[in-house]
């Protein structure tokens, strides 16, 4: 895999609580955090990541350009404001947030300025995140095969998206999952809490492994210290062919985020 399996997550953290959670995160022993323009957090990220004492070469970050930064003559400049931000000369993976289609900028107009913006070294790998099979296709198309890091999708017990994954792992694409705990409903589950019990672990690292051993990436968030310190030990937790057998069977097509305008039509 071309990115690190486990990272920190900043979606809907804002001011001090990200500053914290980020700096706890590093301090625990995360070294991959995952931010995005329309986050609004990529200042409070620079400014954890400055504080933290790790060195820039250590650590992975990836942002994400936000819709109204797609056109050829806005994307690369969007980035440089992102950089500046994250107080860093580059970012390790810059990714297109959603494909909006009909927003007025064609798939292959800013596939190929994220390309432009890897070729100037304002970041380090590229990719996409909520694309299906088909846009992924003309993603691939825009900047040639072998250039798309990742695909970073909505995953979790409930929705495994079997199709898309299997396209993504045919065309050497890493699977990143958000929303892996699927805004916490996973944590109730029952089937979930009789592995979580047979194995000693929290049902958040249950989940988290099952993603890591399907060979997904992981980016959970949390304003807890305990809780990111204890995510991070899904690393180590091995599930069984049983198990996983019965997390599979969970599918439900149980999706959390598909914005009008913004998302595709799913596979």
């Amino acid at each position: 895999m071309s990115i690190p399996s486990f990272g920190v997550g900043t979606f809907r953290l804002t001011g001090q609580a990200a500053i914290d959670s980020v700096r706890n995160a590093l301090d625990v022993g995360y070294r991959a955090v995952d931010t995005a323009q329309i986050y609004g957090n990529e200042a409070e990220v620079g400014q954890a990541i400055a504080e933290s004492g790790v060195q820039r070469s250590e650590l992975f970050v990836t942002t994400k350009i936000w819709t109204e930064n797609y056109a050829r003559t806005k994307l690369v400049a969007s980035l440089r404001d992102s950089l500046q931000k994250l107080r860093t000369d580059y970012v390790d993976l810059t990714l297109i947030h959603w494909p909006a289609p009909g927003n007025g900028v064609e798939l292959a107009e800013y596939m190929e300025a994220l390309a432009e913006a890897k070729a100037l070294g304002l970041t380090r790998q590229i990719g996409v995140s909520n694309f299906n099979i088909e846009l992924t296709k003309q993603a691939i198309a825009a900047v040639g095969k072998g250039e798309i890091a990742t695909n970073q999708i909505e995953l979790s017990p409930y929705l495994q998206s079997r199709k898309l994954t299997a396209f993504l792992k045919e065309q050497d694409i890493a699977v990143t999952s958000y929303m892996t705990l699927a805004y916490g409903k996973v944590l109730k589950d029952p089937v979930l809490a009789r592995i979580a019990d047979k194995h000693q672990a929290t049902v958040a690292q249950v989940t988290l492994a099952w993603a890591l051993q399907l060979g997904y990436a992981v980016i959970p968030s949390s304003t807890k210290r305990e809780n990111l310190a204890s995510n991070l030990l899904a690393r180590d937790l091995k599930l069984d062919a049983d198990d996983m057998a019965l997390i599979a069977a969970l599918e439900r097509n149980g999706r959390e985020v598909s914005p009008e305008g913004l998302a595709p039509a799913w596979d």
